[in-house]
Parts: structure tokens; C-alpha cells; sequence
């Protein structure tokens, strides 16, 4: 084991993988230039792997991606965002720092009030960008009690549930109580959850973000809460990050802002490791590798 912030000491400079977790450039490049010699494997722990592929390892190494290992935390988080926000629990705990027990907050209430989600049952969730996470999170919302649709770059059917093109999003936005955002950060993507698309969400909608911070313009979503356009929003990630201390962001209204924890555990890392590396022992095919 190295520092994945530094530069790769000399003694490991004859390695043939190499296992990258919270990497810096610094120690990417380390790798790139000083591991030519033998190197045939970087695995990520990570989903994403930009900042490897940019790090410029030879088309002879095999980068391998993290993908799945993070689907069932992420979508724990992305569920307790949606339940502490429909349950409005970010305000209990406010009462309860005044040592006030809110009538607002309890009592008698209707299951499905005008104008405010207040339970995951019949609430039409939509899933942008339904790959391993999607597919792990949407059983776990319909069980409970949630209707799931998925939204990709194609429609069909995927893990059983219906999933619409994304040319077909801003037609399903105003039949959507919950969108639940886990898009990756592309050029197509950035800000792709802006003014258009909450406009045409209903006002009473949640808009939960565990993919990437730059998918969504924060000042549209900021401006909707203020405008109550936007009924609650809970943010794993934003652009940038850390989010700058004077940032008007969070002071928005029911918003509930999370320092990226979703991820952050690979499960089943060691597993995914030890395969990779037989197979590249063996000559067999590495799973989940990247397009270069």
C-alpha cells in the first residue's frame, strides 16, 4: 500500500496493477510515467474513472471500473435523503434544538396532503440515468410503495422496470413526484437539471441528486426553492466541491445538503480485485473495463 497522494515510490515502479482509490493527479501521473514497464492493470474503486483515462496510461494497460460496487450505499443515501425530506425531518430536528414540540411536524395530518409529498406511497418516481445504481435503488423505492420509472439514453425495459428515452423527460416531468438524479458529469450533461426541467416539474416535486453536482444549475434549483417551484431537494453533490462556506445554496429553503457520503464504501471491492487480477493472470477477460 501506497500514498495515493503522492508520487509512486521507486520500490513499486516494476508493478503489473495497480489498485486506485482517492488517487490525486499527482499520484496518477506518478503511475502513467514511472509504471510503463510492466503495468497491465489500473482497477478503479470508483465508477467514474475520467481523471485515470486523462492521466495518460498506455492503450496497452486495461482500465477497469469501479461500477456496481457503490450501487446499494448510494442508493441507501439517496433514499434516506428522499425519507428525511418527505417525513420533514431536517425541521423536527430544528424543533427539537428549540425544545419545541411541533404541532406542525405531528398529529392528525392527511396521508397525501395539497401541495406537499409527504410519503413515498404512490409517489411516481423517475430515475435519471438508470445503470447499476438505478437498477439496485428502483426495487428498493417500489418496495416502498413508490411507482419507479427510469430515464436513459434509450427506452426499454431494464430489471423490470419501464424506462423512457431521455428525449422523453421534460413530457414526464410533470407527472413526477420524485427525481431522483444519477448522471454522470458530461458535456451533455451539464446543468441538464436547470430551469426547463424544474419549471416543468410540479411544485409539491423532490429533487434528489447522488450522481454529479454539474449535472444540476444550482441557482435554478436555489431560485425554485425560494419560489416554493420546487417543493424539497436533497444534494449529495454540488459544483464545486466542498461547496464554499458563503454560499447562498445553503441557506435555500427544504434543502438538505450532504458532503458526497453516498459512496464513498465499495462493496464487494476485495472480490472485484482478486477476479480482475486472475484474469490478467490467466488471460481472461477483466470485468467492467473502461472505453478508452
Amino acid at each position: 500500500m501506497v500514498d495515493a497522494r503522492a508520487e509512486i515510490p521507486a520500490a513499486h515502479h516494476d508493478a503489473a496493477a495497480l489498485v486506485v482509490w482517492g488517487s490525486s493527479r499527482r499520484h496518477l501521473a506518478s503511475a502513467a510515467a514511472d509504471l510503463p514497464q510492466r503495468l497491465r492493470l489500473v482497477q478503479s474503486l470508483a465508477a467514474g474513472v475520467e481523471g485515470i483515462l486523462a492521466a495518460g496510461f498506455s492503450d496497452e494497460v486495461v482500465v477497469a471500473t469501479g461500477a456496481g460496487l457503490h450501487s446499494r450505499t448510494v442508493s441507501e443515501h439517496a433514499l434516506a435523503l428522499l425519507l428525511a425530506l418527505v417525513r420533514r425531518l431536517p425541521e423536527a430536528r430544528e424543533a427539537q434544538e428549540r425544545h419545541v414540540w411541533s404541532d406542525e411536524l405531528g398529529g392528525l395530518r392527511p396521508l397525501h396532503p395539497e401541495g406537499r409529498l409527504t410519503t413515498p406511497l404512490g409517489a411516481r418516481v423517475l430515475v435519471w440515468g438508470f445503470g447499476g445504481i438505478g437498477q439496485t435503488l428502483a426495487p428498493m423505492s417500489q418496495g416502498l410503495g413508490a411507482e419507479v420509472r427510469g430515464a436513459a439514453r434509450s427506452a426499454g425495459t431494464r430489471a423490470g422496470v419501464e424506462v423512457i428515452a431521455e428525449a422523453d423527460v421534460a413530457a414526464a416531468l410533470p407527472d413526477t413526484d420524485v427525481l431522483v438524479n444519477i448522471l454522470p458529469a458530461t458535456e451533455r450533461t451539464a446543468g441538464i437539471v436547470g430551469r426547463e426541467a424544474l419549471a416543468a416539474s410540479p411544485d409539491h416535486a423532490i429533487l434528489v441528486n447522488v450522481g454529479r453536482g454539474a449535472t444540476v444549475d444550482q441557482v435554478a434549483a436555489r431560485e425554485a426553492l425560494e419560489a416554493g417551484t420546487l417543493g424539497a431537494a436533497g444534494l449529495d453533490v454540488t459544483e464545486p466541491e466542498p461547496l464554499p462556506e458563503g454560499d447562498p445554496l445553503w441557506d435555500a429553503p427544504r434543502l438538505l445538503i450532504t458532503p458526497h457520503g453516498a459512496g464513498g464504501r465499495p462493496v464487494g471491492a476485495d472480490e472485484r480485485i482478486a477476479a480482475n487480477l486472475r484474469a490478467l493472470v490467466e488471460g481472461g477477460e477483466v470485468s467492467h473495463p473502461a472505453a478508452r
